[in-house]
């Protein structure tokens, strides 16, 4: 068969390759798949605001690329066309975090190890990345970090409030220092000795001290 017999090959005939009981076992199983898939971002989902309808394009997104790879596997001249296709297609929906990647990723690999008719390794490969991402991605510290933000009105007052800081809790660092005529701004990273935040009340209420306030944060710290 010669380069040129292949364009002339019927997209009718070859497509079906593809019989309607394997169709339906694929698109069942990266269903299935890709609910687990969705679930388990939902469990371990640990930004700001979680955003449902990133889990259902997780969802769809492993039907369509198995749907999309069945046809490719189907036809030559298909798969040529798909390519030149997906090449002027140009993604910018922003990724918030890091992790989200890794879930595309997934729920890609799934349609396509289903459409090659690697049921098994899907299944099996699905199942051990989900229990690694519950262990991994679940796991807190002991000590939940803190940010404490003081305001003094000199150096005096400053040191004063780091030493009382550091003397009621487990771990203080500073991670940025802002200096203006008449005052003196400090974001510090805090370790609670317990759940008690008691002391940033006293702290506030000490002389050259303006305010005081002690907020969580994930450890993502960009200063």
């Amino acid at each position: 068969m010669t380069f040129q017999d292949i364009f002339k090959s019927s997209f009718l005939e070859n497509i079906t390759s593809v019989s309607i009981p394997d169709l339906c076992i694929c698109l069942a199983l990266s269903f299935a798949l890709g609910m687990f898939i969705f679930l388990i971002y939902k469990k371990t989902y640990a930004g700001v605001m979680y955003s449902s309808g990133f889990g259902v394009t997780l969802l769809a997104l492993s039907m369509i690329t198995t749907v999309v790879m069945l046809a490719v596997t189907s036809n030559v001249v298909l798969s040529l066309g798909m390519v030149g296709a997906l090449s002027i297609v140009r993604f910018r929906a922003a990724i918030k975090e890091p992790l989200d990647i890794a879930f595309l990723f997934w729920s890609i690999a799934v349609g396509i190890v289903l459409a090659a008719g690697m049921l098994p390794l899907a299944v099996i490969g699905s199942a051990v990345i989900g229990a690694i991402l519950l262990l991994f991605a679940n796991r807190k510290p002991h000590v939940r970090p803190y940010i404490a933000v003081l305001q003094c009105d000199g150096a005096e007052s400053e040191r004063a409030a780091v030493e009382y800081l550091k003397a009621h809790v487990q771990r203080c660092v500073v991670k940025s220092k802002t200096v203006q005529p008449g005052s003196v701004e400090l974001n510090l990273e805090v370790r609670l000795r317990e759940a008690e935040t008691g002391f940033i009340n006293e702290l506030a209420s000490q002389k050259g001290v303006a305010s005081a306030v002690l907020v969580s944060y994930n450890g993502d710290y960009m200063g």
